[in-house]
């Protein structure tokens, strides 16, 4: 995910390096603390949903309990 936020820099004259640096370091926290909560990612099935199961297995002509090669046992739904 790209970095979305502005590089911050401070342009006064009058200001020491230092006090531009806490002025800065300031706003870059402020924004830290007051971020919104980035939205969930969305989750990916933990299996194959039993109709895109049985599905697959008519489309290849293998009866619904033969044992097939991309079958995996432990992801059955």
């Amino acid at each position: 995910m790209p970095n979305r936020r502005p590089k911050l820099r401070i342009v006064a004259p009058a200001a020491s390096p230092e006090e531009a640096a806490a002025v800065v370091a300031a706003l870059e926290q402020f924004m830290r603390d007051t971020a919104p909560t980035p939205a969930p990612q969305p989750q990916a099935p933990a299996g194959r949903a039993a109709w895109a199961r049985a599905s697959l297995l008519e489309a290849t002509g293998h009866a619904p309990d033969e044992p097939v090669a991309w079958h995996r046992a432990a992801r059955v739904s």
